[in-house]
């Protein structure tokens, strides 16, 4: 009996440690992305993706085609 309770509280203990190690390691991550602007303009050579001057019948056409 004695040995079961020693294996148990054993489990327990790595059980806790796992979880608190686990648990901090989520935080600094948090933390680090956190401070990562991804919503900053881009710097250097950059292209725009976004082109407005489409019409509404050829981005329909596009889309019936390409099926985005």
């Amino acid at each position: 009996m004695k040995r079961m309770v020693w294996d148990t509280v054993k489990v327990f203990v790595i059980f806790v440690a796992c979880t608190f190690l686990f648990y901090f390691g989520l935080r600094i991550m948090h933390n680090e992305y956190e401070q990562y602007h991804r919503y900053d303009s881009p710097e250097g050579p950059s292209v725009k993706v976004f082109n407005a001057d489409q019409s509404f019948i050829d981005r329909l056409n596009l889309f019936f085609r390409l099926g985005e």
